[in-house]
């Protein structure tokens, strides 16, 4: 079983960037899809981006197309999401979660949550 902790988020001011990080632990890492999913204030946890074990597969929410990439290192057991052009609908608390394939992240149907990390855009 894998065991997730998110990290890297902050302030920033509208246009810049940030990359979170989401560290696994456990066996299975190497193996599953990875996602990111974030939550705003009042609003419904919505997915990010996903991406297969081997990180040849990557899917994104139409929202951040172009501006977020979803990138691996199964060495380090860790998936990142570097996060450019970031703009005040980007402020949420992001999420990570694994998952037998992207498709099954997209949806985002998983029993538990971690803490997630606060991303904060100023305008």
């Amino acid at each position: 079983q894998v065991q997730l902790g998110e990290s890297g988020g902050g302030l920033v001011q509208a246009g810049g960037s940030l990359r979170l990080s989401c560290a696994a632990s456990g066996s299975g890492f190497s193996t599953s899809a990875m996602g990111w999913f974030r939550q705003a204030p009042g609003k419904e946890r919505e997915f990010v981006a996903a991406i297969s074990w081997n990180g040849q597969i990557t899917n994104y929410a139409d929202s951040v197309k172009g501006r977020f990439t979803i990138s691996r290192d199964n060495a380090k057991k860790t998936v990142y999401l570097q996060m450019n052009s970031l703009n005040s609908e980007d402020t949420a608390v992001y999420y990570c979660n694994v998952g037998p394939s992207t498709l099954v992240i997209k949806r985002g149907d998983f029993a538990s949550w971690g803490q997630g990390t606060q991303v904060t855009v100023s305008s």
